[in-house]
């Protein structure tokens, strides 16, 4: 039987736009959280990215976690989005971030990057859309 996920639609429209460069060693899902964090973005949509990471690190269906082994792990697709949760004081900023990796090996991998996991190789390039819910 397959599992079913529950659905949110919502409406909204794209405020700003942020094209960022992210430092080696920093963490891929992290660092947007800061990005996202420091523009004042509520919520994000992650359109893409393009970059290499030192080493990768991938939840999969099912919970098992993948350690992908770099040097040099290159990210083919990155897409997600960021939210705000919680309220005043305990309010944080999560990243649910998917994608396909390829080693130096050639093996190429999906699944979401596991936060910490995933340092930044050179540097790498990601664009965020700012999505503003319009009031029910």
């Amino acid at each position: 039987m397959a599992e079913t996920h529950p659905v949110h639609i919502e409406a909204g429209r794209i405020g700003k736009v942020v094209y960022a460069r992210l430092a080696p060693n920093e963490d891929l899902v992290q660092a947007i959280e800061k990005i996202c964090v420091a523009q004042g973005l509520g919520h994000a949509l992650v359109r893409c990215g393009l970059g290499s990471l030192v080493d990768a690190c991938l939840d999969l269906p099912g919970g098992e976690r993948l350690p992908v082994a770099g040097p040099a792990v290159e990210v083919l697709s990155l897409f997600g989005e960021v939210r705000t949760q919680g309220h005043g004081l305990e309010r944080t900023v999560c990243a649910e971030l998917s994608g396909v990796v390829v080693n130096a090996a050639g093996r190429v991998r999906s699944g979401v990057f596991v936060a910490g996991g995933n340092p930044v190789f050179a540097t790498f390039e990601v664009t965020l859309e700012e999505w503003l819910v319009q009031a029910a």
